[in-house]
């Protein structure tokens, strides 16, 4: 039982580096499948080998990096309901500033599997290779001497090992500049991860147990909201059944109006000057005197706009 809470806690503190991780394990892993299965130079014309090295090279590492955008909440929260005419009404210069700084932490969390695709492929060197050997520096660089048939020549390169020895071991030379170019990435991208984690948390008006604490609570008022929203609408379903089948009034059931679901959709900016946590915590603070005029007035204003707004549709 201590080893399962050991490994609870161990996943609950490195999360994110996790999660990372195994996006870039399973990004290395099918770019080995694509470069040993799928990938084949045409070796026929500069032009042909650059543009299929370079698709390889970037075209997948772009799709990836679509893939991370969609994939993040985060950007439907941001994106959900931003160009209808009341959110225009309500854009301010301090809000735009918050979504543009929410808008780069997300691209930089959808960038470890580009990222990760771009510096294996380099270093694997088969893209680069076949991408260099139909570009100019190549020829300008391998073809001093009687360029003419070493230019006819060079595309041909990846494909032919003999060829390659020939051309002042042309491929070995390319193959050490990508991979160059790919460990210069990775050191690249390891020393820009460790600047902004430390200007993160140098900047976070949080101390450090206190932001560990709010990680703790944000992944818990999650996972208590996927659970209550669940039930909730099970609950909701069931009784708007029933109504249809059984040809009953419907019984007073208190849901969260449009502009509740508004007040917590925001993302939420931790401030040094607020006490709450999330959009959800600011809400249940500020929003208590609703729950008092609900219970002194009954709940019948509760029905009522749900029958008007069937009524209105049929």
């Amino acid at each position: 039982m201590d080893v399962f809470q050991k490994a609870a806690e161990f996943y609950t503190q490195y999360q994110n580096v996790l999660g990372y991780s195994t996006v870039s394990l399973l990004t290395v892993g099918i770019e080995q499948i694509f470069s040993s299965v799928v990938f084949k130079c045409p070796c026929n014309s500069a032009s042909g080998n650059m543009l299929y090295g370079l698709s390889f090279l970037l075209a997948p590492a772009f799709i990836l990096l679509l893939l991370g955008y969609t994939a993040n909440a985060k950007m439907w929260l941001l994106l959900t309901g931003k160009c209808s005419q009341e959110e225009h009404c309500q854009c301010s210069s301090g809000r735009t500033f918050a979504r543009l700084r929410q808008l780069l932490q997300m691209t930089a969390k959808a960038s470890v599997a580009p990222l990760s695709w771009i510096a294996v492929a380099l270093l694997g060197a088969n893209y680069y290779e076949c991408a260099a050997s139909g570009s100019s520096l190549a020829v300008n660089y391998f073809c001093k001497e009687n360029r003419t048939d070493c230019q006819t020549q060079l595309p041909k390169m990846p494909c032919d090992q003999e060829l390659s020895a020939k051309i002042a071991n042309g491929r070995l030379s390319l193959q050490a500049q990508s991979q160059l170019f790919g460990w210069l990435l990775i050191a690249a991208i390891m020393i820009m991860a460790l600047i902004s984690t430390c200007f993160s948390h140098c900047c976070s008006p949080l101390s450090y147990l206190q932001l560990k604490f709010w990680k703790i609570y944000s992944k818990t008022e999650h996972e208590v909201f996927e659970t209550k929203a669940k039930e909730h609408a099970t609950k909701l379903a069931e009784r708007n059944t029933e109504c249809f089948f059984e040809a009953t009034d419907p019984a007073p059931f208190h849901t969260p109006s449009r502009e509740d679901w508004r007040k917590i959709s925001f993302l939420y900016t931790l401030n040094s000057q607020k006490k709450y946590y999330s959009m959800l915590h600011k809400y249940a603070n500020t929003n208590i005197y609703k729950s008092t005029k609900f219970k002194e007035e009954g709940q019948d204003h509760i029905v009522l706009p749900l029958v008007e707004e069937a009524q209105a549709e049929f």
